[in-house]
């Protein structure tokens, strides 16, 4: 079940296209990776998903039905430009936000408590945002985002910024919301997070989606079919290989074991390659090499800058 889809969007600024016939499907308790370089477009989609602007043309559903107003209230998002008022103080101002999305004082109070504590952050109630770090801006924007415990949160780049202990307890509470029912929309150019945390992902480029679907099936597209081998034995062996049915692409040595990576034609498979190897050398691990997220991405957007 899809939580959100945004079907068919277009918006013009002028004659500027944003977002050409984009669509997107969120099934619900995922987190999904919305990517793009600079200008393609995240950001013009974020803000439409938020209403804050109206596509010109253009479907969005919220639980299989319409967008309604009133919905923004089960919404949560973190901009990449953060939002914090610096001359207030941050429990004032955490309260005061916890309001507008319609938590009562109490709760509100209650909830906060729960959060600084969690972050070990009590101490910075009675401070103003501007003497903050960026770093503890954003740990006061991510509770801010989530305190009214929206069902549909986008965080647009929420690590920017941060050491990488706090990084990973970002992680962990985002890996935390989406364990309790809560869907994501996460929109960043850090891959390595990508493949960590993202089940799904839509990659636009110049306004126009160019990929979408689960990472996992992605990924499997744009494998080589090649194949990582640790043996021990006499390396010469491996020239035994049937050069029709495999083609060595490297060999290594790493702590006294012997490396190679191989690559199978369309003909053969990894089962193929296994059994041919087993009369030849001794094998110590057998690895299908999938391509990272960060290979995908750029060769997909190279191969639609140059289509165009």
């Amino acid at each position: 079940m899809y939580i959100f889809r945004a079907l068919n969007i277009q918006k013009h600024f002028g004659s500027t296209v944003a977002l050409d016939d984009v669509s997107l499907e969120v099934p619900e308790k995922s987190i999904y990776g919305l990517l793009g370089p600079n200008g393609a477009g995240k950001t013009t989609l974020i803000r439409i998903i938020n209403q804050i602007l109206a596509p010109d043309k253009g479907e969005l559903f919220f639980n299989s039905r319409p967008v309604r107003q009133n919905d923004i209230f089960r919404i949560g998002y973190m901009p990449e430009e953060r939002g914090l008022y610096k001359k207030m103080k941050v429990g004032e101002q955490a309260l005061y936000l916890a309001r507008l999305k319609g938590v009562s004082r109490k709760d509100a109070l209650q909830k906060l408590k729960y959060w600084f504590e969690r972050f070990e952050i009590q101490s910075w109630w009675n401070r103003k945002i501007e003497e903050l770090s960026k770093g503890m801006q954003q740990k006061i924007q991510f509770i801010i985002t989530i305190l009214h415990e929206p069902e549909l949160i986008i965080f647009d780049e929420p690590f920017s910024g941060f050491d990488p202990i706090n990084t990973s307890l970002l992680k962990k509470e985002v890996l935390n919301l989406r364990n309790k029912g809560a869907t994501i929309i996460f929109s960043t150019h850090d891959m390595g997070s990508v493949e960590e945390l993202c089940d799904h992902i839509t990659l636009i480029n110049k306004s126009k989606t160019i990929l979408e679907g689960k990472i996992s099936e992605i990924k499997n597209t744009y494998k080589s079919d090649t194949f990582e081998v640790g043996y021990t034995g006499d390396p010469a062996k491996l020239k035994n290989l049937p050069v029709s049915d495999f083609e060595i692409v490297d060999q290594t040595v790493k702590e006294n074991n012997n490396y190679a990576r191989i690559k199978v034609n369309r003909l053969s498979s990894g089962n193929t390659l296994l059994s041919a190897l087993i009369p030849e050398v001794h094998i110590i691990s057998f690895n299908e090499l999938l391509p990272g997220m960060n290979d995908i991405f750029i060769k997909v957007v190279q191969n639609s800058q140059d289509s165009n």
